[in-house]
């Protein structure tokens, strides 16, 4: 017998109006590609995140999907300042912190934090999971109630796992496991802004919905805006109130979840949804394929760079790039970077709904 376990279905917070949480401006990130033996030369870039905008409010959860290599994780990097920008803005709460000294940054790495992909390489393996957890709370000089120990011990049941798991390792665990500790470390200080970098794709479908859930929770409860990083579309569409499209280092598409998903104007979006599995044998939703490879973000293709992939390119598109812009028809906000944009009509992604054997 199995017992069906399905997202909680509650609308997700509307995203309050006035000075966005976090403001990102023309946003860059090149990689040097260096050359020599003895003596190193750059001969090119990977242009990982090439002039993006994006904004979050408080209380709100923004979705960034693409494909593998568009550069959802190093944006994700640059927002909570892991890596350094090469060009453009980072803005938290009104501070410009693109450039911000380790010094400067300390009162707000509390207000920051991630969810890493990685749940094997972002737990420092020769600590226990009471010193992974409790780590951030020392270091902010942050004694909660009852102590250290039992506020770790409270985290570490909230996120699925026994309190007594407290004094092992982290090579005791198994990879979901270890993301769990990781959305407890991330829940440790009561962030404001969340990055969460495919927060779920690690762990087990059984408790994906239960993660998905805690965290939709926590950002109703305590305010909590996320970056919700995923390839999961239906997951997205659940978790997140907008959502954004990225390819090769581009947003070619922002709109709240309705409009995108049931209204795309870029094709790329299109084929990003056609590709979402159905469970009704009888779906007979277009697919669309698209042919060739992603080209290499050393050297992207001019004008358009989704272009070498289209089937509506045109001579305009290799010469001109285009803008993202609201198209005539969009709803407010939503914004397309398109010459030529598709109709806007498509079968709905269904909402997510996970089994537990």
């Amino acid at each position: 017998m199995s017992n069906e376990l399905t997202l909680d279905q509650t609308a997700g917070p509307t995203a309050p109006a006035g000075e966005p949480l976090l403001q990102l401006s023309g946003l860059q990130k090149h990689f040097p590609v260096m050359n020599g033996f003895l003596f190193k030369r750059q001969v090119g870039a990977v242009h990982a995140v090439d002039g993006i905008d994006l904004t979050v409010h408080a209380n709100e959860a923004v979705g960034l999907v693409g494909e593998s290599g568009c550069g959802k994780s190093t944006t994700g990097r640059l927002v909570t300042r892991l890596l350094e920008p090469t060009g453009g803005t980072v803005k938290y709460a009104g501070q410009d912190i693109t450039h911000a000294s380790r010094k400067q940054l300390a009162p707000i790495r509390s207000e920051i934090q991630m969810i890493f992909q990685d749940p094997y390489s972002s737990l420092n393996p020769r600590q226990t999971v009471g010193a992974i957890i409790g780590a951030p709370m020392e270091i902010n000089g942050i004694n909660p109630k009852g102590g250290i120990q039992n506020r770790v011990q409270e985290l570490l049941e909230t996120v699925g796992l026994n309190p007594e798991h407290y004094n092992r390792f982290p090579h005791e665990f198994s990879g979901g496991q270890r993301q769990r500790i990781g959305v407890a470390r991330a829940l440790s200080l009561s962030p404001k802004l969340i990055v969460a970098d495919e927060p779920v794709s690690a762990l087990d479908v059984s408790i994906q919905a239960q993660v998905v859930n805690l965290l939709q929770q926590l950002q109703k409860d305590l305010g909590i805006a996320f970056l919700f990083i995923a390839h999961d579309l239906s997951i997205v569409r659940h978790f997140s109130q907008r959502v954004a499209v990225m390819y090769l280092g581009k947003i070619v598409e922002i709109a709240d979840r309705k409009s995108l998903y049931e209204s795309p104007r870029h094709p790329y979006t299109h084929a990003l949804l056609s590709a979402v599995p159905e469970a009704d044998p009888d779906d007979v939703r277009e697919r669309i394929r698209l042919t060739g490879d992603v080209p290499s973000p050393i050297n992207p293709p001019s004008g358009c760079r989704f272009r070498t992939r289209c089937w509506k390119a045109q001579d305009k598109c290799a010469t001109e790039e285009p803008p993202l812009v609201q198209l005539s028809g969009n709803a407010d906000g939503h914004l397309t970077a398109c010459h030529f944009p598709e109709e806007g009509t498509i079968t709905a992604v269904p909402e997510p709904r996970l089994s537990k054997d």
